[in-house]
């Protein structure tokens, strides 16, 4: 770059054979005394080294000599004052190149440099050159740095030392020496040429800015340093950190051109700061819609928390997506579990607090809660300190009175807690590396449709994904991996749980999970959960099993469909009720589980691959289909692939209706279910009544209470063998167990009849 070719700059003084009245004695400012006619100083035409050139005898204890005019100055320019200059007679001086800074308004700025090192002559008759450069930015060999804000100099020397001896002086030079600044000339503007000073203390928001707006499609350069900002600064062109920046966490740092998580990182020089102010840029900036890891590793030590990296929010509802890298947990005392333990009471009249809490200002929001009657994942949503009262994410069963609580509060690696409200966000094509110190995302206490796509998350110690409140509303997560740090143990000691949901409308679509305790604690109603495949055996002979799925709302209008369901099961609670006896609504109700595969090994027989529980009495079934599912044990059979856990209560079979249990199929299962359940009875002896078992066969062990036809195969006959065109009647819920239909006929017969039973109404 040289601004008198590229601007047409005038940058050269005219020669000394011009005239001196345009050199001052002064500063040379306007009015200052010039050395036209003065007695120490004269133009000699003819030097054998100079040609025409200024003969001055020193006089001032400082000799002053500028030229009059004004040479331009431009942020990012540096000029080059070139003087030649030989000693003729007397005391021997020193001489150095010298200026007087200028705003654009006249007035004079103090406080800088001006004047360049100086050089003792030392020889009568040998020319010295002498040079300086000034410049706006503080930058190597820049003896003159003015800042931006200095508009011309008027440019010449100094001599100095003893008075009385002669010299002559070639005409000045002032040259344009910009490109030797420059690393690239035609694409980087350096910020220090715009005032910016690299050394943690200045602020440099200004001069920041004043780089970008001067750089024109360019490239911004922040070389080597520490660069302080102090306000927010905004670049509109793509920023090359050499050196890095600081600024208070208020202000933020917007890179609109090079919006990636590797311009951070080399801006801030730490990676955790890096992304936690580039995620602070990302809700604070409409220009771009998704942060991109670009593929790199981000290394933690500690939570990161997401709401206090962005003060100026506490909630947020645009559609914003991080993607594509990697966040590592080092290892750290900060990934410790906290632990308190606390008294508390409970009423079901308010179902979702606790009151009169003991130690409450050492319960973190987004604690675990445990104790008597408090179901799975249950978590503090919101505490108040001052009331004593914590706001829980879920009811309790059976907890009513005071009782002492255990609060746990695990340590995630992206924790969105601190925001009051978190909609829209997604977390794609990320992994997650908890290396089982630590657990990876905690949700914001509200919000709606947070998404996680093609997401690794690889060994928590406790949690993958946890929603403390409602902010897993209409959650899509989706082809993402589980990978459990409990792999080798056994199913009993396993703690860790892949992901839990409090809300409606969760979407799990075509994950893959291994080994946790459960996959996944589904809190809410309306959920999908499809084409995935979650597993969770070991090598023990038979062995126990924990639940992959738990659905732990008994109206829980969901669709179970697709999915490969590996040495576990699909349990089906109502621990979140505050009243788990019957006492109004649907009861257990509104589930699809179709078409998927169950599969099975070195399981105990008593072992089920559906598994109902209710935690108070009088509970039915209302509406349940499972249909087209494949039911396999490998390694000898199992009893049932259904069953109800009555470890509180069973349930109210007479009550059943709308159960649709067919079109599964059953590989090493003894007992095969079906609604309508087919029955063929051979009568060997002619007798009256007929009793018809359902021989455990109908789902759940259900009752036999509708019979929806009875078909003879063959003649029914008298004990005499002759044929009878006779019809019967039934009566259901016969037997100890309620399973049996006695067929009743106006005389003793003997035959084959196919019966089509039911365990449930149809209204």
């Amino acid at each position: 770059m040289n601004k008198a070719i590229t601007d047409g700059l005038q940058l050269m003084p005219p020669a000394f054979a011009e005239g001196l009245n345009v050199w001052s004695s002064g500063d040379g400012t306007p009015g200052s005394d010039t050395y036209d006619g003065a007695a120490n100083a004269v133009f000699v035409a003819a030097d054998g080294d100079f040609g025409g050139c200024l003969e001055m005898q020193k006089i001032e204890n400082t000799q002053k000599l500028r030229f009059m005019g004004q040479t331009p100055l431009e942020p990012g320019c540096y000029l080059q004052i070139k003087i030649r200059i030989k000693a003729m007679s007397g005391a021997l001086p020193s001489v150095r190149v010298a200026g007087w800074a200028a705003q654009s308004n006249g007035n004079h700025i103090s406080g800088v440099t001006e004047f360049a090192p100086q050089v003792g002559l030392s020889t009568y008759g040998q020319v010295v050159e002498v040079t300086g450069i000034v410049g706006s930015g503080s930058r190597g060999g820049v003896d003159m740095p003015w800042g931006r804000d200095a508009a011309y100099g008027h440019f010449g020397l100094d001599l100095t030392g003893a008075n009385g001896g002669v010299v002559r002086i070639d005409d000045i030079e002032i040259t344009d020496i910009t490109s030797a600044f420059l690393r690239d000339m035609l694409s980087l503007v350096d910020v220090t040429d715009y005032g910016a000073i690299g050394n943690g203390s200045f602020d440099c928001t200004a001069a920041f800015e004043a780089a970008d707006a001067a750089a024109d499609g360019r490239r911004i350069l922040v070389p080597a340093g520490e660069f302080y900002l102090a306000s927010t600064v905004s670049l509109n062109h793509e920023a090359v950190f050499e050196g890095t920046v600081e600024m208070p966490d208020s202000a933020m740092l917007l890179l609109t051109r090079n919006f990636d998580f590797p311009s951070y990182a080399a801006a801030f020089g730490d990676e955790g700061l890096g992304f936690r102010k580039a995620f602070q840029a990302l809700l604070n900036n409409s220009d771009h819609e998704s942060l991109d890891l670009m593929g790199r590793k981000i290394t933690v030590s500690a939570p990161i928390g997401m709401a206090a990296a962005v003060p100026n929010k506490t909630s947020y509802a645009t559609r914003r997506i991080i993607r594509n890298g990697q966040i590592e947990a080092a290892d750290s005392a900060a990934w410790d579990t906290q632990v308190v333990t606390s008294q508390a009471t409970y009423s079901a009249s308010d179902a979702k607090k606790l009151t009169n809490v003991t130690n409450i200002a050492n319960i973190a929001v987004g604690s675990l809660v445990e104790g008597a009657g408090v179901g799975r994942e249950v978590y503090v949503r919101s505490k108040n300190t001052g009331a004593g009262e914590l706001t829980l994410s879920a009811s309790l069963y059976d907890a009513e009175g005071t009782q002492i609580f255990t609060f746990r509060n695990f340590k995630y690696m992206v924790d969105f807690s601190g925001f009051s409200a978190l909609s829209k966000f997604g977390l794609q094509d990320i992994e997650f590396q908890c290396n089982g110190r630590c657990s990876a995302v905690r949700l914001a206490p509200s919000g709606s449709v947070n998404t996680f796509d093609s997401c690794f998350i690889s060994r928590p110690k406790d949690r993958g994904i946890t929603s403390i409140g409602t902010g897993c509303q209409g959650v899509l997560i989706d082809n993402c991996q589980f990978l459990s740090s409990e792999d080798p143990l056994d199913v009993p000691d396993r703690a860790s749980i892949g992901l839990n949901v409090n809300a409606n409308d969760a979407k799990l679509r075509g994950n893959r999970a291994t080994r946790f305790r459960h996959f996944a604690v589904l809190g809410g109603s309306y959920n999908t959960v499809a084409g995935n495949h979650f597993f969770q055996g070991d090598a023990v002979p038979n062995g126990v099993r924990t639940a992959g799925l738990v659905l732990a709302f008994n109206n829980c209008t969901s669709t179970v469909s697709d999915n490969y369901i590996d040495n576990c099961f699909i349990e089906w609670t109502n621990e979140r009720d505050t009243r788990p006896d019957f006492n109004g609504g649907f009861s257990f109700s509104a589930l699809s589980i179709t078409a998927n595969v169950f599969l099975s090994g070195d399981v105990a027989p008593w072992f089920s691959y559906i598994v109902i529980k209710p935690y108070g009495s009088g509970n039915f079934l209302n509406g349940v289909s499972v249909t087209g599912n494949k039911f396999r044990s490998l390694n000898g059979t199992i009893d049932r692939a259904e069953r109800v856990d009555t470890s509180f209560a069973n349930l109210d079979f007479s009550r059943s209706k709308h159960v649709d249990f067919s079109g599964n199929m059953y590989h090493n299962v003894v007992i095969q279910s079906a609604n309508p359940l087919r029955r063929v009875h051979d009568q060997a002896s002619a007798a009256s009544t007929w009793t018809v078992a359902a021989g455990g066969e109908l789902p759940f062990e259900g009752h036999a209470r509708f019979v929806d036809s009875v078909v003879p195969i063959g003649a029914l006959q008298t004990s005499g063998n002759s044929t009878r065109y006779i019809t019967s009647y039934a009566e259901v819920s016969q037997g100890a167990n309620n399973d049996n239909v006695n067929l009743r006929w106006p005389e003793a017969v003997k035959g084959q009849v196919q019966l089509l039973m039911r365990m449930d109404s149809g209204s």
